[in-house]
């Protein structure tokens, strides 16, 4: 049990993240992703959630964990042609996690641990707007890469952040 990352849970609050991505910030997120979307075929999301619960924190629960339960919660997974992609940020943790559906994830696989890991960079350095908007920048890159728009679908998931 790591009692560090357990106090740091307890202590960083909802406003925590509303100060680091305010709503100019989630704007400018929502268009990110709507503009992406208009390049491919994918579906994206992008939730951020402040700390994990208590049950959570004792269960030893993971950043990828976590980002496992709100992929099917959100229903990222639920397109027509399983091609959803959720970028989850655990913000008390600075830990960003890409969860792909089956569609996407066999061509890209392990190419988003390298995204995290970059925004992640930008978050150590207090760059929460700008680490998300290369993050989608970055996924929206791989996306057309392997799924171009070859027609005009409909948009299966909300373009808007998620704030957990």
């Amino acid at each position: 049990m790591d009692l560090k990352r357990i106090l740091r849970h307890l202590t960083t609050t909802l406003w925590s993240v509303r100060r680091a991505l305010p709503p100019a910030a989630m704007q400018a997120i929502e268009g990110a992703i709507r503009k992406t979307e208009s390049t491919h075929e994918g579906q994206l999301r992008f939730a951020v959630e402040h700390a994990l619960n208590l049950p959570h924190l004792l269960a030893g629960a993971s950043a990828r964990d976590r980002a496992i339960e709100v992929f099917s919660h959100l229903r990222v997974w639920d397109t027509q042609h399983n091609n959803g992609v959720l970028i989850y940020l655990l913000f008390a943790d600075r830990d960003v996690e890409i969860v792909a559906d089956r569609g996407i994830h066999q061509h890209v696989g392990e190419d988003w641990a390298a995204i995290c890991r970059r925004m992640e960079q930008r978050f150590g350095r207090g760059e929460f707007e700008a680490g998300v908007l290369e993050g989608i920048a970055a996924v929206g890159d791989h996306l057309q890469r392997h799924f171009p728009r070859r027609q005009r679908g409909p948009n299966e998931l909300p373009d808007a952040p998620v704030v957990l």
